[in-house]
């Protein structure tokens, strides 16, 4: 007689939480998309809080906590942590993490994309295992803040990354490592292989230090910005040719007309008759090179370029005239033209900006 069949007496598994493993692994599923790679070493989540040299009294704004593995350690260090996530179940996890603790007092969560934050709460210190798409707009978003933190411990795909502590004429060195390089003193603390997360992403990670300037450099900042998104619409080629183009010459001579309407300043206003300008190629550049990585998460180092026919006569104004020549004559006199922009630093572009600003020219 055949035996019957024997019942599986098989259960899901529960954690001490009570949530079970099959649906705790189905709610957090990790959206790759978002740059949802968790880290797990804690090993690694130890030495970014070190090397963030936290005080008790300090306040401090992580950018996506996930879980919180990185989020308790920090909150066991400091008076106040203000957590940006963009996930609700990420927040959720994290709020039932510190639930019932002493450490639940000290936490701030904010549900939201940091990036379009209006303004961002006061802290000393930012940390973030960065979601790689906003590197860039995080890096630009914490350089442009005033008063600066303290520092900020960032964790980034290792390319971008690099890119923060290159030096003039590296093949990596570009706007964002002029712009990194200006405001604050770059470090890279250390290297992350893709092991360390979960899920591990397709690329390498690099932690980097950044230390804002005290004093902060004397000059403004979306001037300052202004300047080398001209200089590094084609980094390899020279400083003169992204003054080449007719959009960009538009906005220079309409700051140069705002800057004479607000010094009293009059102008000849009337057609230049005797420049004409025939039939020519106008090359259009993109505003900036590509700092934010593709899904993939590979690196692309330019948009591409679009060129454009002009197939038709127009007269050149006087004041558009006065403002060619003013632009010719810095590039001239700070001999600074013809220099390549991925080989300038930024004593360099500073003393670029500062000859265009004694000849009226401003970029923002």
């Amino acid at each position: 007689m055949p035996k019957a069949a024997r019942k599986s007496h098989k259960t899901d598994k529960k954690d001490p939480s009570g949530t079970s493993t099959a649906a705790k692994k189905n709610l957090f599923k990790m959206n790759t998309d978002l740059g949802q790679h968790i880290l797990k070493n804690p090993g690694v989540s130890l030495a970014i809080v070190e090397k963030a040299n936290l005080k008790q009294s300090d306040t401090v704004l992580e950018v996506g906590p996930g879980t919180g593995n990185l989020t308790i350690k920090i909150l066991e260090r400091v008076k106040k942590v203000i957590a940006v996530e963009m996930d609700p179940r990420m927040a959720a996890e994290l709020t039932k993490r510190v639930q019932g603790t002493p450490l639940e007092k000290k936490l701030e969560i904010i549900l939201g994309d940091v990036i379009k934050l209006e303004k961002l709460p006061y802290f000393d210190v930012c940390i973030s295992n960065t979601p790689y798409q906003i590197s860039s707009p995080l890096v630009f978003k914490l350089l442009a803040l005033n008063p600066p933190p303290r520092c900020a411990v960032l964790m980034f795909q290792r390319e971008f990354a690099m890119r923060l502590v290159a030096n003039p004429g590296d093949k990596l060195y570009t706007r964002l490592t002029v712009n990194a390089q200006m405001w604050a003193k770059c470090t890279h603390i250390m290297k992350v292989g893709r092991n360390n997360f979960n899920p591990p992403p397709q690329v390498e990670s690099s932690v980097i230090r950044l230390e804002p300037k005290v004093p902060r450099p004397a000059i403004d900042y979306e001037e300052w910005d202004g300047l080398l998104r001209i200089a590094f619409v084609r980094r390899n080629k020279t400083i003169s040719a992204g003054f080449k183009s007719s959009a960009v010459m538009a906005i220079i001579e309409k700051n140069y007309r705002t800057y004479c309407a607000q010094h009293g300043i009059a102008l000849d206003d009337t057609p230049d008759n005797d420049v004409e300008m025939g039939d020519e190629d106008v090359e259009v550049e993109d505003e900036e090179e590509m700092e934010v990585d593709d899904d993939d998460g590979d690196y692309d180092t330019e948009k591409p370029r679009v060129v454009a026919k002009e197939n038709r006569r127009r007269l050149k104004g006087k004041v558009g005239r006065l403002v060619t020549e003013k632009v010719r004559k810095v590039l001239e006199e700070t001999e600074l033209g013809e220099q390549r922009a991925g080989k300038l630093d930024e004593v360099d572009y500073l003393r670029l900006l500062n000859a265009f600003n004694k000849e009226g020219i401003h970029f923002s």
